[in-house]
């Protein structure tokens, strides 16, 4: 399965609002070059904090379904990448972010987000 999944309209709600960790979700399309150049530097991240986070992408012109959820969450331009704790957004950055960026924003949110972190952390990883 690899450290990222796809989630659309479907699964939203069980995979990203009802997950008992902190979610990044990429909100994407495939005509979006930055995306394309973002997707190996997303996965290389995602692996490297296995475990730590949860890793998601959308396909923002998948479907109707996926567009609404893009625009309800106030996405406006992809690649968007939003994080989620219990359901609500507690940051997002647009655009293309070199490596150590993304690594420096998904560290940002384990620093200042630790609550949300510790009471996600399943009892086989203590």
């Amino acid at each position: 399965m690899g450290s990222v999944i796809d989630v659309d309209a479907r699964n939203w709600e069980r995979e990203v609002l009802q997950s008992d960790t902190v979610v990044v979700v990429e909100f994407w399309h495939e005509q979006c070059v930055w995306c394309k150049r973002l997707e190996p530097i997303y996965r290389e991240v995602a692996e490297q904090y296995k475990g730590k986070l949860k890793f998601a992408r959308l396909n923002v012109l998948a479907n109707h379904d996926n567009r609404h959820l893009a625009v309800h969450h106030g996405v406006l331009g992809t690649p968007t990448l939003m994080f989620f704790c219990e359901g609500r957004s507690i940051g997002a950055a647009v655009g293309f972010h070199p490596k150590d960026k993304l690594t420096q924003l998904v560290e940002d949110v384990l620093l200042n987000h630790q609550e949300c972190v510790k009471r996600s952390t399943r009892l086989e990883d203590l």
